[in-house]
């Protein structure tokens, strides 16, 4: 051991005794920062076990709290090194934070533990899926109870839309990014729809027009259609039925038209 190295001992020994005695927060804060390292490594740590979304700085945070009780709490006459004493009290720290901020309840989280071990197990055992009797008999569950369990487990699947998805060379991509977005609507489909409605509606009538587009683009009953038209509700059935004939009809000679002779 150099002569820095010790002096760096002897500095530390010499906060140690001068916040005990003193209770001095400048000396507190320059323990703090001496022994900030550990709360970086247990944070980075724990951070490499969890989902892309759960940020490190949030774990150093919650983990500086654990190494501000563990400066207050330690006892420097009973001879225990205080790296060891604080790494405890930094975990812990870290760990209660988490358990704060998840939604789901521990319960939850140990059920869903379970159900997925059996499920593995009998994956294995079995070389397919299981099916939930399956399961349920594996667990000594009632096929009640183990469905509500299912149901609490699944709980647990649900993901932050901030996730990491992909890491590109420009941006970080994340599962907000690639969520489909069901208010838009398809620009082929919509092409292909309006041709399927040129080809079906061609040499129609008008009210055959109607028909067909209310009855299949609409999705609208007879019953609604006829009061649309003002028709009966058997008339627009007897239409509707005389237009898919001749619609038939037309589709078949197109088929034969397009057959290699």
């Amino acid at each position: 051991m150099n002569d820095q190295e010790r002096a760096t001992i002897e500095q530390v020994q010499a906060w140690w005794t001068k916040f005990k005695k003193d209770g001095d927060e400048a000396t507190r804060n320059c323990l703090l920062e001496h022994y900030l390292p550990i709360v970086k490594y247990t944070a980075e740590r724990l951070h490499n076990k969890l989902p892309g979304e759960v940020e490190v700085d949030d774990l150093i945070s919650s983990g500086v709290f654990g190494l501000l009780d563990a400066v207050k709490a330690f006892d420097t006459s009973r001879g225990v090194k205080f790296e060891t004493y604080c790494a405890q009290r930094i975990r812990g720290a870290i760990l209660d934070e988490l358990r704060a901020l998840d939604w789901v309840p521990r319960l939850v989280r140990r059920r869903a533990s379970k159900l997925n071990a059996a499920t593995g197990a009998l994956e294995a055992q079995l070389g397919r899926k299981p099916n939930e009797k399956e399961l349920a008999g594996r667990m000594k569950l009632t096929i009640k109870d183990f469905r509500k369990l299912q149901r609490d487990a699944h709980a647990t699947s649900f993901v932050s839309l901030s996730r990491k998805w992909f890491e590109s060379d420009s941006r970080d991509i994340c599962e907000l990014d690639i969520l489909e977005d069901c208010s838009s609507e398809d620009p082929i489909l919509c092409a292909q729809q309006k041709d399927l409605k040129e080809l079906l509606t061609r040499g129609l009538s008008r009210a055959e027009r109607l028909i067909v587009i209310l009855y299949y683009f609409e999705e609208m009953t007879m019953k609604e259609i006829g009061l649309t038209l003002d028709l009966s509700e058997s008339r627009v059935s007897q239409m509707h039925s005389a237009i898919i004939g001749r619609l038939r009809l037309q589709m078949e000679e197109k088929q034969k038209e397009l057959q290699p002779t």
